[in-house]
Formats: C-alpha cells, sequence, structure tokens
C-alpha cells in the first residue's frame, strides 16, 4: 500500500516537473555593448563615403548607388542588437504555478474516474469484517454472507494468506468460499493446498470430494470416491461421505452400490427428517431402474476371497418370506455400516456357496481388504433392501480375523420381530 502511494507521489513529482520546469528557466540573451555597435555604424557610414565617391568617379550609376545604400541598411540592422541583457523568470512564475495546478486538478479528476479508491475502500473493510464474516460463515452466527460478503470474505482470506504464510484453516475456508461463488479452479487449488499440509484433514477431503463430483468427469469421480473411502475409514458413520458415495454411485448407474448407500443414510435418519421422504424415492427409483436393466451383484473369484456357506435353520424353513432375495455380505466389526463386500441373490436353494471379496465391494476404496476384523451376515429380505426389516430372517457371524478365514460356515438362524 506505502509503495504504491510513493510510486503515485514520485509520477506526480515527475509530470509536474515537466510542465514547470520550461518556465522557470532563464532565458539565455547575449549582451551586447555600445562600443561594439558604435563600431557598426562607423563603418556603414564609410561605406557610403565609398559609394558616394563611385558614383562621384561614375564608377556606378545611379540606380546602383540607391540598391548599394539599401543593402548597406539592411546589414546594418541585422547587425545591431540591444544594448540590455533580457531576465525571463518574472512573469514566468505564474505560467509555472497555472500549469502545475493544471496537472494536480487533471490528476485528481483522472484517478477519481479511473482509479481503484473504492476497491481499495472494499479492502479495506474486508479486513475489518474478516473475523465476523467467519463467525457467520463457519459457525451459523447471524446472517448469511450474501454473494457481495463472499467475494470479500474470500479477498480477506486472500490477504491473510499472502501476509501470514500457510494457515490450513484459512485454506479450508478459502476452498468453501470458493465454492459458494462458483470458482471450482480456485476451490481447488486451495484444498490441495490445505491437504499437502495435512492429508488426513477430513472435512476437506469431504469438501473436496464435493467440487469433484460437480466438475464431473469420471476421473474427477473416481478421486473423490478415493478420498471418501479414506473418510471412512476412520469416520465409518460419517455420513456426509456415505450420501457423496451413494451420488457417485447414482451418477455412474451403479444401482447396488447406490441403494446399499441410500439405504444406510435412510437408516440413520428419522421419519420426520426433510430429507427422508426424497431419500425413499431416489431408493424407489433406483430399484426400478435394477429392474429394468436386471442388475444384479455379480460375483469373481478373486485372491484373498472367502467362500461362505450358508444354510437355514430347520425351525425357519417355513417362515421363509415369498420371493425372497437372499443378501451375503461382509462388513467391518466396529466401523462403517457400509458393507466391505456383498452378493445379492434372487433365486437360491439351501446350503448355497458364494465368494466375498475385494471384487465384491460396495464403494470403491472400501473393500475386505482395508479391514482386519470382519463379520460376515446373511438375510432373506422382503423388500430387496439390505437394512433389516421386521418378518425377515438373518444369521450373523462372531467377530473374524480376515486373514485368518478363507472359507466360513454361516447358518440364517434368527426371525426379526
Amino acid at each position: 500500500m506505502i509503495l504504491m502511494w510513493a510510486c503515485f507521489a514520485l509520477l506526480t513529482l515527475v509530470a509536474l516537473g515537466f510542465v514547470m520546469l520550461p518556465f522557470l528557466k532563464k532565458e539565455r540573451v547575449q549582451t551586447i555593448t555600445h562600443n561594439a555597435n558604435a563600431e557598426l555604424i562607423s563603418i556603414y557610414e564609410q561605406r557610403l563615403v565609398d559609394l558616394q565617391t563611385d558614383l562621384d568617379n561614375q564608377r556606378i550609376d545611379t540606380v546602383n548607388h540607391a540598391e548599394s545604400i539599401i543593402e548597406l541598411k539592411r546589414r546594418l540592422l541585422n547587425e545591431l542588437s540591444p544594448e540590455k541583457s533580457l531576465n525571463s523568470k518574472g512573469n514566468n512564475r505564474i505560467f509555472a504555478l497555472t500549469g502545475g495546478a493544471f496537472v494536480l486538478a487533471l490528476t485528481g479528476v483522472f484517478y477519481g474516474l479511473t482509479g481503484s479508491q473504492q476497491q481499495i475502500s472494499a479492502w479495506h473493510d474486508a479486513m475489518d469484517n474478516l473475523a465476523d464474516y467467519g463467525e457467520r460463515a463457519v459457525m451459523q452466527k447471524g446472517e448469511p454472507l450474501s454473494q457481495n460478503e463472499l467475494q470479500a470474505f474470500a479477498l480477506a482470506l486472500r490477504t491473510k494468506l499472502s501476509r501470514s504464510g500457510d494457515d490450513e484453516v484459512a485454506w479450508m475456508l478459502l476452498g468453501r468460499v470458493a465454492m459458494s461463488l462458483n470458482e471450482f479452479d480456485m476451490a481447488q487449488q486451495s484444498f490441495d493446498k490445505a491437504l499437502r499440509m495435512n492429508p488426513d484433514n477430513m472435512q476437506v477431503l469431504i469438501s473436496y470430494s464435493q467440487v469433484l463430483l460437480l466438475e464431473g468427469s469420471e476421473a474427477n469421480m473416481t478421486r473423490a470416491a478415493g478420498m471418501l473411502s479414506k473418510v471412512l475409514k476412520v469416520e465409518p458413520t460419517n455420513l456426509d461421505a456415505i450420501s457423496l458415495l451413494a451420488l457417485i454411485a447414482y451418477e455412474r448407474k451403479d444401482w447396488p452400490q447406490a441403494k446399499a448407500a441410500f439405504e444406510v443414510l435412510l437408516a440413520s435418519m428419522e421419519k420426520n427428517d426433510s430429507r427422508y421422504s426424497m431419500i425413499s424415492e431416489r431408493i424407489a427409483d433406483i430399484e426400478k431402474q435394477m429392474q429394468t436393466e436386471g442388475s444384479v451383484m455379480l460375483v469373481t473369484t478373486t485372491t484373498g476371497a472367502i467362500a461362505v456357506t450358508v444354510d437355514i435353520a430347520k425351525e425357519l424353513i417355513d417362515k421363509q418370506p415369498k420371493d425372497g432375495i437372499l443378501f451375503i455380505f461382509a462388513k467391518a466389526a466396529s466401523g462403517s455400516p457400509m458393507p466391505l463386500a456383498a452378493v445379492k441373490l434372487p433365486n437360491y436353494s439351501f446350503p448355497i456357496t458364494v465368494e466375498l471379496s475385494d471384487s465384491s465391494a460396495m464403494v470403491a476404496g472400501l473393500n475386505l481388504s482395508s479391514a482386519e476384523n470382519i463379520i460376515i451376515s446373511a438375510r432373506i429380505s422382503i423388500d430387496d433392501s439390505v437394512m433389516p426389516s421386521s418378518g425377515e430372517l438373518e444369521g450373523h457371524s462372531e467377530s473374524l480375523k480376515r486373514e485368518s478365514v478363507s472359507d466360513y460356515q454361516l447358518q440364517i438362524d434368527t426371525l426379526i420381530p
């Protein structure tokens, strides 16, 4: 700021110098003495005598005599000079001051019309209100920030970062503000800065995933899924991460994964939640898509797979729901409610053997290999949902160390009341 005003003052002084100095500079006038002029007049008079002598002796005629006299007078007038030196300083000061005042007035008008005084004033206001903007944006105190206030908040954050260096929280806030302003490139750059400082910042990973989803390319969705999987490994019940994973699966038309993720969200909500009906409608839409496209969860043999043999208790054979669907899945013993691997079988008979592996993961990056201890479950569903409902049959294993399990015998022995 000081440097800007210093440059402005210097340029003004240079302009004043160009205008005023020519008026203040003294004019150089050669001083001619009286003796020098007397000598010129003496020579002139001598030449007149010579011309008269030539005329008397008829060496020249009258016409030539008259012309020669005129020429002598012209030369004398050209050679004669004033007998004083002139000093031009005097009244020129008035012109210099007038010119300087004009330059200052013109500069003021030009700066008023084209300068950045309003932007500078807005910048000062933004810096003064930085703390207030932060409370309203982060702690939800007072009125939400308007579009202009978001712009001012972003400006103040950039200034703070340029002055104080890297600040993880400031970079995260700048990224979120940039998202609100639809400045997605700025948001990505800000979140990149924050993650370089702390790669395990869960809030930044979730916000960054949102930006990548808004951009919408397949590469960015894959990257977002990886970030969200990292979040779920640390915070298994993070609903923001689960909801974003559900959106990724939905955009990719991966109906089984999308349905499972939305069902986990639905199970975590009260029925009076404003989002409950919206998610229920989304699940119903996914079910229609699955019926239309015949989506099923397929299992392929993979290294590290677990062969699960499922049977049903004799006392429950007659209680199986009509047209039930068998789900066999594995979850982390402690952690995310999302299945690590799952198989859906609309047609089955007991006993039945299936394989659970990383290739049957529900969410990219959240698979069997990501858990040390697992619980294997089987459920006969009446509503094509992996979430339990009354009247369904299920069975669970105890907590198993994944690396030591290659096959497992599981019995469905419980009727869900």
